[in-house]
């Protein structure tokens, strides 16, 4: 019962719970209990494979300094180890033997396991602070950790910054604080700070080895991105290079479709006797190129770039080269063009497809920009043949006067990039690369089509 006159409490309904007040002690004890949980998995298990340092070197000498610093503190710590624990603690020389062993020797395996290595040294150095207990209490010796077990010991923690993680390093450092502690309320007449010192020390060797593996953590990570970033690089280079090409040689797909299309509709005024299919037929050819000119028209609107203009110039070919070598020159770089008769007979006969004489253009424009930038002062020849089915360029500068930067590699329009698509957009082959004197040289072999045979069917006094 309520006393009278005690106000009641009512609950508004519509109001939320309030959330206000201390979290509940299953959540402390649940998170509690999650965390020394990873704590212990991190003791035991190791977050790396057992390679050592440098494994991935292509140095031979530094893939084999984990194992010649191991094996020399091994041979160091084992006999300084025997010699204080006889001479300094007066220990018995097989007891002696048997903890220099169980504390030194294990740092053999700091090179692939150092957590292993550890769980073995920790456990021999509790065991040699028990050991010591029982002997008697020597003047200018400190306890629970003798000397060489600190040195020692630090090693191991030094290996463990290096090679595990955060939570791992932690847990080793908790454990080595409390087993010094407990050694110090077992015996607080013997001990005189060597449990402390340890735990100082290892703090600081802990966390200059975590230190340095994040650090390298960090660069490998820079360097991966680095690497990503590159790739992404040349492959928008490369795309940007194709998309160039798809819209330069739109003109010249375009140039043979409208050619079809002119000569689909004037079919029936230029030859006489058409029927009514031929006609349909002629007409449905124009109405088809049409068709695909549009098509075409959509296409490059796509591919060209937001706020671009289509050029209105026609396109280059092989009857421009000589106003490039001329503009190189002019440029500060010496150069000759070779340019064989039988090329400017083939232009001319449209024996070069439009495609292989705008190819072979850019790829000389393209050398020719890159011996003005990285090369320059350096004697140029460029040389143009037909040879063997082929339209071969050859563009050879010598050692540059000035040093130049590499050439490069990637860049829309001025690279290898550019010409390799280019020639593979023809079937032909591309050889680039540098002179034994220093030069460089880019030779492009472009098929062209076999030559049409006469027609058969024409009468030897028809014109």
């Amino acid at each position: 019962m309520t006393p009278p006159g005690t106000p009641r409490a009512y609950s508004d309904p519509t109001m939320p719970p309030s959330t206000a007040g201390p979290p509940p002690a299953d959540g402390l004890l649940s998170a509690a209990r999650r965390n020394l949980r990873e704590l212990a998995h991190g003791l035991s298990h190791a977050s790396h494979p057992p390679t050592p340092l440098f494994a991935d070197s292509p140095d031979r000498r530094l893939r084999l300094l984990p194992y010649a610093v191991v094996i020399a503190l091994a041979a160091v710590f084992i006999p300084v180890t025997i010699d204080v624990l006889t001479s300094d603690y007066e220990a018995p020389g097989g007891v002696a033997g048997a903890l220099a062993v169980g504390q030194a020797a294990p740092l053999l395996m700091l090179a692939h396991r150092p957590l292993q290595a550890w769980w073995i040294v920790f456990t021999a150095d509790v065991v040699g602070a028990l050991a010591l207990l029982a002997l008697p209490e020597q003047q200018g010796t400190i306890w629970p950790w003798t000397p060489p077990a600190i040195v020692g010991y630090l090693f191991v923690l030094l290996a463990l910054g290096l090679r595990e993680s955060r939570r791992t390093v932690t847990g080793v450092w908790l454990m080595t604080g409390a087993a010094g502690l407990l050694l110090h309320l077992l015996a607080p007449v013997r001990s005189d700070g060597g449990a402390l010192l340890l735990a100082v020390l290892g703090a600081v060797v802990l966390v200059s080895g975590a230190a340095v593996r994040e650090r390298s953590d960090a660069q490998r990570r820079l360097v991966e991105q680095e690497t990503v970033n590159e790739a992404e690089r040349a492959r928008r280079t490369l795309l940007e290079e194709r998309t160039r090409i798809a819209r330069e040689l739109h003109d010249v797909v375009a140039h043979h479709m409208s050619v079809i299309t002119v000569q689909a509709d004037s079919a029936p005024y230029r030859i006489g006797g058409l029927g009514e299919e031929a006609r349909a037929e002629f007409a449905s050819i124009a109405a088809g190129a049409r068709e695909s000119l549009a098509e075409m028209r959509r296409l490059l609107s796509v591919l060209r770039s937001d706020g671009s203009r289509g050029e209105l110039a026609p396109q280059p070919g092989l009857d421009r080269v000589q106003q490039l070598v001329e503009a190189t020159v002019r440029a500060g770089v010496p150069a000759e063009l070779s340019l064989a008769a039988d090329v400017a007979d083939a232009v001319e006969r449209g024996g070069v497809p439009q495609a292989v004489d705008l190819s072979a253009y850019r790829i000389v424009q393209e050398a020719l920009a890159n011996v003005v930038r990285h090369a320059p002062g350096a004697r140029t020849r460029v040389s143009v043949t037909v040879r063997e089915g082929s339209l071969t360029v050859l563009v050879v500068n010598g050692r540059p006067q000035e040093p130049g930067s590499p050439l490069e590699a990637s860049g829309t329009g001025h690279g290898l990039v550019g010409m390799r698509e280019r020639v593979r957009l023809t079937g032909g082959t591309l050889d680039a690369g540098s002179l034994p004197d220093g030069g460089f040289r880019v030779a492009a072999r472009l098929p062209l089509p076999p030559p049409e045979p006469p027609s058969a069917s024409l009468h030897p006094e028809d014109p």
